[in-house]
């Protein structure tokens, strides 16, 4: 996904290093969501069937 994201960066702004520097900077906050998303989830106990941890 980083080379799909930095190439439509790449053709909206025409400039290389933007398009990477949006690239990289979109991944790491995607992976910094997915990661707080999960650990947040973690922590919910409704909806699990009885003996599931």
């Amino acid at each position: 996904m980083v080379i799909v994201t930095v190439t439509v960066a790449f053709f909206v702004t025409g400039n290389v290093t933007d398009a990477a520097t949006i690239g990289l900077g979109t991944n790491v906050v995607k992976t910094g969501t997915y990661y707080g998303y999960e650990r947040v989830w973690a922590h919910v106990d409704w909806g699990l069937a009885e003996g599931v941890s």
